[in-house]
């Protein structure tokens, strides 16, 4: 674990992926030890192919190159649906937190959920199912490459979800698949925004991305070294900026897994700052986020090993209780509608 001048660890998950039970359990305690102090952490090593990050991050980059009229054609045509294609300044993320004066971020996003839905299963066709996996909105006609780009990378991030759950377990001294039938059948939404050049000042007061704290499990960020970038917030106030490594993927944890922990984890307060005046040309940057959600149907209740060392502060609840009510508590914002996006 590395720390190189920041607060937030740099953690080389190799020897969880290739180790033995000690290996992998001393980079679990190296994932709690983060997870308690800053609520982020850095991970290399992760065994994602380089072939597919670039892929995707291709693609993505042709669908926000397209014209206005071309994006366009990409959106839904239901505001309840979130899916597809949303311009600059259609998102607040500091609204998320309470803040009515707050202006909206400076991006433009694209947002994909679920595909590979089991319609034998009465999980995918339940009427809660209806509500929450609906179709995805794909460029194929523009840029026919991003549908399997994004397909390739949001099974890879599956891949490394679970592992980061495993070390989760590790960490909270659970039996390493302790959150495995939690996830199995989990509700992500995947988000890929854009951070265009800022030639001209922005208003005073907007950001890039408002801070704010994400809601699920946990959130996994490949994102670019371009001026004006991710920062989180200290627990005494201050921000500080989130390291980018070539290769790594950036992590923080959510609310619900805060929540889920008794609050012995923490889900921490971030956002995405304008480059400085004088770096606002060239500093288009991109991310690629997946939110990573167990299944609605999980329970959520004080962890076992978090419940022997203090009672429990929240009642028993379920992943997409949990959301709904995260998202009730926004004004003028529907149900199930996914807003957050890095």
């Amino acid at each position: 674990m590395k720390f190189d001048g920041s607060v937030v660890p740099i953690i080389d998950l190799t020897p969880a992926l290739t180790g033995d039970e000690a290996a992998k359990q001393a980079v679990a305690e190296k994932v709690g030890a983060a997870a308690r102090s800053i609520g982020f952490l850095v991970v290399s090593g992760h065994g994602v192919p380089a072939e597919i990050i670039e892929r995707a991050s291709e693609a993505s980059r042709k669908v926000f190159d397209m014209s206005p009229a071309q994006k366009a054609r990409y959106r839904s045509t239901d505001k309840e649906i979130y899916r597809g294609y949303f311009a600059i300044e259609t998102g607040n993320l500091a609204s998320t937190i309470g803040e009515e004066e707050a202006k909206p971020d400076h991006r433009e996003y694209f947002n994909i959920g679920r595909f590979d839905l089991d319609l034998d299963d009465p999980y995918f066709t339940s009427e809660t199912a209806k509500r929450l996996f609906h179709p995805n909105i794909w460029p194929d006609a523009d840029v026919p490459e991003f549908r399997q780009a994004l397909i390739d990378y949001y099974h890879e991030m599956e891949k490394l979800a679970a592992l980061l759950m495993e070390l989760c377990a590790r960490a909270l001294h659970l039996p390493p698949d302790w959150f495995a039938d939690k996830i199995d059948r989990h509700i992500t939404n995947m988000v890929v925004s854009n951070y265009p050049d800022q030639p001209e000042e922005l208003e005073p007061g907007q950001l890039r991305a408002g801070a704010h704290t994400d809601y699920g499990g946990l959130t996994i960020l490949k994102t670019e070294d371009k001026p004006g970038g991710l920062e989180v917030q200290t627990s005494d106030g201050r921000w500080e900026p989130v390291p980018i490594v070539p290769g790594a993927f950036i992590i923080n944890l959510g609310d619900l897994m805060a929540q889920w922990t008794n609050d012995e984890w923490v889900s921490t307060m971030h956002r995405v700052v304008n480059p400085p005046r004088d770096q606002g040309v060239g500093s288009r940057r991109q991310s690629l986020v997946f939110f990573h959600q167990p299944n609605y149907d999980a329970v959520i209740e004080c962890i076992p090993t978090c419940a022997e060392r203090a009672a429990p502060k929240y009642a028993k609840t379920t992943s997409l209780e949990h959301l709904e009510m995260k998202m009730n508590q926004m004004n003028d914002t529907p149900k199930f509608k996914e807003t957050e996006a890095l």
